[in-house]
């Protein structure tokens, strides 16, 4: 704690140029007197802080210096913020500057980083699916770490083409990998990177637009490649227990989509929606997964086959139980 407690007052010291003892103690949330023991082990160790006596006075560091902390290298402080993620690091090749920043970290701070190492991990695949990283993984990632346009053949939907990327940023979605890179058209769209047939990180470089969000990218991408596929509407009844659990049950955006069009409830609490589907198929098992908390009523289609699945299900269990009867 006290390592890493001297290490955020010499890091204030060097933003701040100069900082009183009251103002350093409220920064990190100790007494003034801690801040003076601090400050006595800094110098100890050889830091040059010394005091302004008087009115205005404070702790300051000798102009000029600067502490690079734990001797980070560019590519091994860039991975830290990965570092509680081994299995996609290891799958984009850095993970030999994450074990290096790792070491360095723990150097300076102790035990403080394997301790929160032991208590998080990140499992990001989906269950029952093997996360197996794409080969040109590693590739495509120097590409996007190094700022270097990405030459490549895709297979996309309308056939496989040659392509010229320049890739900013890497995305992994319930153990699969997507791309977020400007192609020739201007526009950053997303290419799954298993798709690449090839792919190698050329020496041009390129300049990367300084307004650009991955996070806030993927989420309108994400939102709109599931907009894209639903193409059929069904007009559905939803009990108060389905309204509540929607966004849980199905996906997200077609719950939100779903409760957005919601009339006013009737007299039992019930809602009427427009619910986006994909297929008719897949909207069914959807609709399965609401059993009694839904009831379909357009297209009679849908109606009429979840009719019958409820009168099945019925069957199994007002006949008798298991195969013998028991």
């Amino acid at each position: 704690m006290r390592a890493s407690r001297t290490i955020a007052l010499l890091l204030l010291l060097q933003s701040r140029r100069a900082m009183t003892a009251a103002e350093l103690a409220a920064e990190l949330e100790v007494s003034e007197r801690t801040v003076q023991r601090d400050v006595a082990a800094l110098v100890e160790a050889g830091v040059p802080v010394y005091a302004d006596r008087g009115r205005g006075g404070g702790y300051r560091l000798v102009d000029g210096y600067r502490t690079r902390l734990t001797g980070l290298e560019r590519a091994e402080a860039e991975v830290l913020h990965l570092a509680g993620l081994p299995g996609p690091l290891r799958d984009m090749g850095l993970a030999g500057h994450a074990l290096a920043a790792r070491l360095k970290v723990a150097a300076a701070l102790g035990d403080a980083p394997a301790a929160a190492a032991r208590r998080f991990h990140l499992d990001a695949p989906a269950w029952f699916r093997d996360a197996e990283a794409p080969p040109l993984l590693a590739e495509v990632s120097r590409a996007v770490w190094e700022d270097r346009v990405l030459h490549g053949r895709y297979a996309a939907r309308g056939g496989t083409r040659d392509r010229r990327l320049e890739p900013y940023g890497l995305v992994l979605k319930a153990g699969r990998w997507y791309l977020a890179a400007r192609g020739p058209s201007g526009r950053i769209g997303s290419y799954r990177v298993d798709r690449f047939e090839t792919a190698e990180a050329g020496d041009e470089r390129f300049e990367r637009d300084p307004e650009f969000d991955l996070a806030d990218h993927w989420a309108a991408a994400a939102r709109e490649f599931t907009r894209a596929m639903l193409r059929e509407r069904a007009v559905v009844r939803l009990s108060p227990v389905a309204v509540e659990n929607l966004a849980v049950l199905l996906e997200p955006t077609v719950a939100a989509d779903a409760l957005a069009t919601a009339g006013a409830p009737d007299a039992d609490g019930w809602v009427t929606v427009t619910l986006p589907v994909e297929t008719w198929d897949i909207g069914y098992f959807e609709l399965l997964r609401l059993g009694p908390e839904a009831e379909v009523l357009d297209p009679p289609e849908l109606r009429a086959r979840l009719a019958d699945a409820t009168r099945r299900a019925a069957a199994l269990y007002t006949g008798p139980s298991g195969r013998d009867g028991n």
